[in-house]
């Protein structure tokens, strides 16, 4: 392999521990190397970036396995050299002995070939942004699971309340839901009290619907996912102010994805934090696509045709 780069270093990282080769010397002639290995502890780590910037590394690669290579990109984006995450699928070793320093050595060797290309990895800002929207997605699934765990309950109990109320959670359903939980007796009187709207004509229905077998059991069992479902969603307003927050530099970005139809500002948001603003690290649509998860692939063999896992997370 023709070397392109006079000094660079492969990383071999683990949870607990870093591999750190160093290839050097002139262009044409076989490079010297210096291993090392460190901590992945922060002391550790900025120990390794300062022995990279000693040996005037021009670019440092590491893999994107797992999620260890995280801690040690954080410490080491802030240096002098080019850091380079590599898809660990296509600087896979050749098989044979296997150890953490033959992996550093490798991926130093395909650097310093030029035969990495990096993955793209966002700005730290956008980082954060996307961790906020990929939480709060998994908070709204969170959310229809314990409606779901309610409903359930309800239908064990034999109340019946969801033929005559669409929607349970509403302003409606919700008082109903707590005087169940409560043990209170619902009269005729009081249901019209707690209904709002449209509801209050079905209260005749309501009333019969409200004739159940709703044992201490299942108030408590009700209760218990209340409960969580009013902390959950005190938690959803939380995190969307904070998603708000993030978003402040880049309400123009977000008002003209705003005019794409059918986008809205949620899903403007998570455009945001799944792409970025800087469209010029993906060359065409195609790698748009990809990075996104929507892009189409073929694998088949032998007339079969096999599920294909998007290539999240690099420029290809």
């Amino acid at each position: 392999m023709d070397a392109i780069l006079e000094c660079c270093a492969g990383l071999d990282v683990h949870q607990e521990t870093v591999v750190a080769c160093v290839l050097f010397g002139p262009l044409e002639h076989k490079p010297k190397k210096e291993i090392r290995t460190f901590g992945t502890t922060t002391p550790e780590l900025l120990i390794l970036a300062d022995w990279l910037e000693e040996q005037k590394c021009s670019h440092v690669a590491m893999e994107s396995t797992g999620i260890y290579w995280k801690p040690v990109w954080n410490i080491l984006e802030t240096s002098s050299f080019q850091l380079i995450l590599a898809n660990a699928q296509r600087i896979k070793n050749v098989p044979g002995r296997k150890t953490d320093v033959k992996d550093a050595e490798w991926i130093a060797q395909l650097l310093r070939s030029g035969l990495i290309e990096g993955s793209f990895v966002p700005p730290v800002e956008i980082r954060d942004l996307r961790d906020l929207t990929r939480y709060r997605k998994k908070l709204l699934q969170d959310v229809t699971q314990e409606k779901n765990r309610i409903h359930k309950v309800l239908q064990d109990a034999n109340i019946k309340i969801t033929t005559y109320i669409s929607d349970i959670f509403g302003v409606s359903g919700r008082n109903i839901m707590e005087s169940l939980i409560d043990g209170e007796v619902i009269t005729t009187e009081k249901l019209t009290k707690m209904v709002k709207g449209k509801v209050r004509s079905k209260v005749p229905g309501l009333v019969d619907a409200l004739n159940h077998q709703l044992r201490s059991h299942h108030r408590e069992m009700i209760r218990y996912s209340w409960e969580h479902l009013g902390f959950l969603e005190q938690t959803i307003t939380h995190v969307e102010m904070r998603i708000d927050q993030c978003l402040s530099p880049y309400r123009q970005d977000i008002e003209l994805l705003n005019l794409i139809p059918g986008v809205n500002s949620t899903a403007a948001s998570v455009m945001v934090a799944e792409l970025g603003t800087d469209m010029s690290v993906f060359p065409t649509d195609n790698h748009v696509s990809s990075w996104a998860g929507v892009s189409p692939g073929n694998n088949e063999s032998a007339g079969k045709k096999k599920e294909q896992e998007p290539h999240r997370g690099t420029k290809h």
